[in-house]
Protein backbone atom coordinates (compact mmCIF):
# COMPACT_ATOMS: atom_id res chain seq x y z
CA UNK A 1 0.00 0.00 0.00
CA UNK A 2 1.36 3.11 -0.47
CA UNK A 3 -0.47 5.23 1.80
CA UNK A 4 -1.64 8.13 -1.32
CA UNK A 5 -4.34 10.22 -0.02
CA UNK A 6 -6.26 12.70 -2.18
CA UNK A 7 -7.88 15.94 -1.01
CA UNK A 8 -9.40 18.22 -2.46
CA UNK A 9 -8.35 21.62 -1.68
CA UNK A 10 -10.77 24.56 -0.79
CA UNK A 11 -10.33 26.45 -4.18
CA UNK A 12 -10.97 23.22 -5.73
CA UNK A 13 -13.87 22.73 -4.30
CA UNK A 14 -15.21 26.00 -4.94
CA UNK A 15 -14.59 25.27 -8.64
CA UNK A 16 -16.64 22.52 -8.73
CA UNK A 17 -19.41 24.72 -6.44
CA UNK A 18 -19.06 27.27 -8.67
CA UNK A 19 -19.43 25.63 -12.05
CA UNK A 20 -22.23 23.82 -10.63
CA UNK A 21 -23.84 27.48 -10.11
CA UNK A 22 -23.39 29.01 -12.90
CA UNK A 23 -24.43 25.93 -15.23
CA UNK A 24 -27.57 26.17 -13.08
CA UNK A 25 -28.02 30.13 -13.53
CA UNK A 26 -27.27 29.11 -17.71
CA UNK A 27 -30.00 26.42 -17.81
CA UNK A 28 -32.52 28.91 -15.87
CA UNK A 29 -31.56 31.89 -18.69
CA UNK A 30 -31.05 29.50 -21.90
CA UNK A 31 -34.21 27.21 -21.65
CA UNK A 32 -36.84 30.29 -21.64
CA UNK A 33 -34.89 31.75 -24.10
CA UNK A 34 -35.06 28.37 -25.98
CA UNK A 35 -39.07 27.90 -25.71
CA UNK A 36 -39.01 31.67 -26.85
CA UNK A 37 -36.86 31.24 -29.90
CA UNK A 38 -38.71 27.88 -30.86
CA UNK A 39 -42.01 28.55 -29.97
CA UNK A 40 -43.48 30.24 -33.44
CA UNK A 41 -42.16 27.33 -35.63
CA UNK A 42 -43.95 24.80 -33.16
CA UNK A 43 -46.92 26.99 -32.94
CA UNK A 44 -47.09 27.53 -37.35
CA UNK A 45 -46.61 23.54 -37.28
CA UNK A 46 -49.50 22.81 -34.74
CA UNK A 47 -51.42 25.84 -36.50
CA UNK A 48 -51.30 23.86 -39.93
CA UNK A 49 -52.04 20.40 -38.65
CA UNK A 50 -55.48 21.80 -37.40
CA UNK A 51 -57.86 22.70 -39.63
CA UNK A 52 -61.23 22.69 -37.33
CA UNK A 53 -62.23 22.00 -33.70
CA UNK A 54 -65.79 20.62 -32.75
CA UNK A 55 -66.78 21.72 -29.32
CA UNK A 56 -69.47 19.43 -28.28
CA UNK A 57 -72.33 20.86 -25.93
CA UNK A 58 -70.85 24.41 -26.82
CA UNK A 59 -74.02 25.33 -28.86
CA UNK A 60 -75.82 25.77 -25.11
CA UNK A 61 -73.29 28.56 -24.02
CA UNK A 62 -75.45 31.27 -22.19
CA UNK A 63 -75.47 34.69 -24.64
CA UNK A 64 -73.03 37.12 -23.44
CA UNK A 65 -70.57 34.76 -22.06
CA UNK A 66 -67.13 33.22 -23.51
CA UNK A 67 -65.67 29.35 -23.76
CA UNK A 68 -61.83 29.17 -23.80
CA UNK A 69 -60.50 25.64 -25.97
CA UNK A 70 -57.46 24.90 -27.63
CA UNK A 71 -57.13 25.13 -31.88
CA UNK A 72 -54.14 22.44 -31.78
CA UNK A 73 -52.00 24.09 -29.29
CA UNK A 74 -53.08 27.51 -29.15
CA UNK A 75 -55.58 29.20 -26.72
CA UNK A 76 -58.66 30.49 -28.43
CA UNK A 77 -61.89 31.99 -27.37
CA UNK A 78 -65.41 31.12 -28.64
CA UNK A 79 -68.26 34.08 -27.70
CA UNK A 80 -71.71 33.40 -28.03
CA UNK A 81 -73.00 37.68 -28.16
CA UNK A 82 -76.08 38.95 -25.94
CA UNK A 83 -77.43 39.37 -30.17
CA UNK A 84 -77.32 35.32 -30.65
CA UNK A 85 -74.08 35.82 -33.06
CA UNK A 86 -71.30 33.48 -32.51
CA UNK A 87 -67.56 34.50 -32.73
CA UNK A 88 -64.33 32.65 -32.90
CA UNK A 89 -60.80 34.19 -32.09
CA UNK A 90 -57.16 33.63 -31.18
CA UNK A 91 -56.94 34.47 -27.22
CA UNK A 92 -53.06 35.05 -27.40
CA UNK A 93 -52.54 39.26 -27.56
CA UNK A 94 -50.64 40.21 -30.69
CA UNK A 95 -48.68 42.40 -28.67
CA UNK A 96 -46.36 40.10 -26.39
CA UNK A 97 -48.37 36.94 -27.06
CA UNK A 98 -50.07 37.40 -23.16
CA UNK A 99 -53.63 35.72 -23.27
CA UNK A 100 -56.57 37.63 -23.19
CA UNK A 101 -59.70 37.63 -21.72
CA UNK A 102 -63.41 38.32 -22.69
CA UNK A 103 -65.42 41.11 -20.91
CA UNK A 104 -68.64 41.08 -21.28
CA UNK A 105 -69.71 44.22 -19.51
CA UNK A 106 -67.87 46.17 -21.82
CA UNK A 107 -68.28 43.91 -24.77
CA UNK A 108 -64.62 44.28 -25.68
CA UNK A 109 -61.47 41.73 -25.39
CA UNK A 110 -58.58 43.01 -22.55
CA UNK A 111 -55.32 41.87 -22.76
CA UNK A 112 -54.10 42.90 -18.61
CA UNK A 113 -50.16 42.52 -19.62
CA UNK A 114 -50.51 46.27 -20.91
CA UNK A 115 -53.90 47.27 -21.36
CA UNK A 116 -54.64 46.27 -25.22
CA UNK A 117 -58.13 46.15 -26.22
CA UNK A 118 -60.04 44.34 -29.05
CA UNK A 119 -63.31 44.62 -30.59
CA UNK A 120 -65.08 41.62 -29.41
CA UNK A 121 -67.31 41.40 -32.70
CA UNK A 122 -64.27 41.89 -35.03
CA UNK A 123 -60.78 41.08 -32.90
CA UNK A 124 -59.52 44.66 -34.71
CA UNK A 125 -57.42 46.22 -31.91
CA UNK A 126 -59.02 49.17 -31.03
CA UNK A 127 -56.65 50.64 -27.79
CA UNK A 128 -53.01 49.79 -26.07
CA UNK A 129 -50.19 48.20 -27.70
CA UNK A 130 -51.20 45.51 -30.00
CA UNK A 131 -49.68 45.82 -33.63
CA UNK A 132 -52.53 43.38 -34.81
CA UNK A 133 -55.60 41.87 -34.41
CA UNK A 134 -56.72 38.91 -33.11
CA UNK A 135 -56.86 35.99 -35.86
CA UNK A 136 -60.65 35.24 -36.56
CA UNK A 137 -61.78 31.51 -37.30
CA UNK A 138 -65.30 30.75 -39.12
CA UNK A 139 -68.06 29.54 -36.67
CA UNK A 140 -70.84 27.15 -37.44
CA UNK A 141 -73.41 25.81 -34.92
CA UNK A 142 -74.02 22.20 -35.60
CA UNK A 143 -76.34 19.83 -34.02
CA UNK A 144 -74.56 18.49 -30.83
CA UNK A 145 -71.71 21.45 -30.86
CA UNK A 146 -70.12 23.91 -32.33
CA UNK A 147 -67.58 23.43 -35.42
CA UNK A 148 -64.40 26.20 -35.55
CA UNK A 149 -62.46 26.07 -38.44
CA UNK A 150 -59.61 28.42 -39.68
CA UNK A 151 -60.43 30.99 -42.38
Amino acid sequence: MSGTKETVTRRDFLRIILTGVGACYAAAIGYPLWRYLISPAEQAKSLAAVKEVTLKDAHTLAAGSVLMFKFGSHPAMLIHHKDGSWVALDAVCTHLGCTVQYQPDRNVIHCNCHGGEYDAQTGKNISGPPPRPLRPYVVKVIEGGVLVSRV
